[in-house]
This record gives structure tokens, C-alpha cells and sequence, in this order.
């Protein structure tokens, strides 16, 4: 699974005031939505894996529904997804206190 970058190009957007400012404002926020779409497919998708794939990338098949039920439809899961992945990582991968 690829998701699109998170970032927004920051560039269309114009201080001065008009058209064009209001023009990138709305291609901002038509790239967002699809991007939000495109990552919700790809997360879907994420149900045809088993659990030990599931695992390999760091999450569980109960992330991937709770990050699919709990985003709005315009939403992104991949962002709630790539968190869990990040906690479970961090849980995993700790150094055990020293005794």
C-alpha cells in the first residue's frame, strides 16, 4: 500500500486578496479531499491482508478498522494509521530500563 504525501503545497496561496488567492484555496482543498479519498482506498484495501502482514507494517487488523469507522468519509485514515504504527514501533522497539 502507498499513500500520497501529507503535505500541501503552500505556493498557490497568495497573501494578496482576489480570484487567484481564492482560486488556490479551492485547488488546496480539492487536492485534500483527494488525497483523503485516495488513502481511504488504499486503507481499505488494507483488509485483504492477514494478520502477519498486518503486522509487518506495524499495525493490526482492529488500527485498520478503527481508523476506517472512526474518520469522517471526507477523512484521512492513513493519518490514524501510520500513528498507531508509529505507538506500537516505539512499544516495541524500547530499550528496557536499566535494573
Amino acid at each position: 500500500m502507498s499513500t500520497t504525501d501529507c503535505g500541501t503545497e503552500l505556493d498557490l496561496v497568495h497573501e494578496g486578496r482576489g480570484a487567484y488567492g481564492r482560486f488556490g484555496l479551492v485547488v488546496l482543498r480539492t487536492k485534500s479531499v483527494w488525497r483523503a479519498f485516495r488513502n481511504r482506498m488504499a486503507s481499505n484495501r488494507l483488509h485483504d491482508l492477514d494478520d502477519r502482514q498486518l503486522n509487518d507494517i506495524g499495525i493490526t487488523r482492529h488500527d485498520v478498522v478503527m481508523a476506517l469507522n472512526h474518520s469522517g468519509a471526507l477523512d484521512d485514515p492513513s493519518l490514524l494509521l501510520s500513528r498507531a504504527a508509529r505507538e506500537r514501533a516505539r512499544h516495541r522497539f524500547a530499550r528496557p530500563a536499566n535494573r
